[in-house]
């Protein structure tokens, strides 16, 4: 909407000579005589896409920055991708320890007039080191660390809390649009809750609470379900265990009797396979949902359905 109606009404001469200058006031004018009310909206990465698709409806185009399949993790935003931040009416991301390049580009969005909309608002996070107490050599470790713990996406309960959150500011920020965004969040949240209730009825007497995992996403996830997260790696995929720490994790799943470790299918998992292979226990997916693969998206799978498959695993 923004960069739309920034140019009706405008001469070409206008264009070339005034297309940095466009005042806030202006369009906001140019807002009022528009006939097409619709917002461009960019959200980060997958959950954060399928959140706010959800929440904005017919009252805007929502579309995903990240391509799908990318590691959201290293992903670091090209020339092109932030002109499309900058276009956009407002930015949907999670938080600071994912996306650890919004930050630096926050001031330069907020004076375009772009709306900055942070889900993990007001939320308190996990400790980035809380999920895991083996010891790494991370002196030539490549990459990113996190100082807070990010994948609150993969709890369902938080989850809820999220799209409340991106519904809660793009009415804030579209209050004209604020019914429609109160009514389909209404509808969505009703289906994210049933999906908390399934995860509370599935793990409310499990015998077994600890789970293996390739990389430290779960932990929201484990504390809100009363289960027991134990990471082959930490919080990034690309993290490399040492052999004590395999050894460490054979004996583990040796002693609980944990019969499956899970991995990542678009991350590496040559060390969850070997773990499983020494150990000689199953494997099975767990998907962190931090990129879908074009396939999943071409197939309709969204954040409910994967979550559902990661219930059942």
């Amino acid at each position: 909407m923004k960069k739309f109606l920034k140019i009706t009404g405008i001469s070409l001469l206008t264009i070339g000579l005034a297309a940095c200058s466009v005042t806030k006031e202006s369009a906001n004018e140019q807002t009022e005589q528009s006939s097409d009310p619709t917002i461009q909206v960019l959200a980060s990465f997958y959950p954060m896409y399928d959140f706010t698709r959800n929440v904005v409806g017919n009252e805007g185009n929502v579309e995903l920055l990240m391509p799908a399949g990318t590691d959201s993790h290293d992903y670091e935003p090209s020339a092109k991708d932030m002109a499309k931040i900058q276009e956009a009416d407002a930015f949907v991301y999670n938080n600071e320890n994912m996306e650890m390049w919004v930050p630096a580009i926050e001031s330069t969005l907020k004076e375009g007039d772009v709306t900055i909309v942070k889900a993990t608002e007001g939320m308190v996070l996990l400790s980035g080191d809380e999920e895991h107490d083996h010891d790494h050599e991370h002196d030539n470790e490549e990459g990113h660390s996190h100082e807070l713990d990010p994948h609150v996406w993969l709890a369902p309960s938080l989850a809820i809390k999220q799209v409340a959150s991106i519904r809660d500011q793009l009415s804030r920020a579209y209050p004209e649009k604020k019914a429609a965004f109160e009514r389909n969040a209404a509808a969505y949240l009703e289906k994210l809750q049933s999906l908390d209730d399934s995860y509370q009825s599935a793990f409310k007497n499990a015998k077994q609470t600890h789970f293996v995992t390739q990389h430290a996403a779960f932990g929201y996830l484990a504390l809100e379900y009363g289960l027991t997260q134990v990471p082959i790696a930490g919080l990034s995929p690309n993290e490399e265990p040492s052999a004590a720490r395999i050894v460490e994790l054979k004996h583990f799943v040796e002693d609980t009797g944990i019969k499956t470790i899970y991995f990542e299918e678009n991350a590496k998992d040559s060390i969850a396979k070997t773990l499983a292979t020494e150990a000689g226990v199953d494997l099975s997916v767990l998907n962190p949902l931090e990129g879908l693969t074009q396939e999943q998206m071409d197939r309709g799978e969204d954040y409910i359905s994967i979550m559902e498959q990661n219930r059942d695993a």
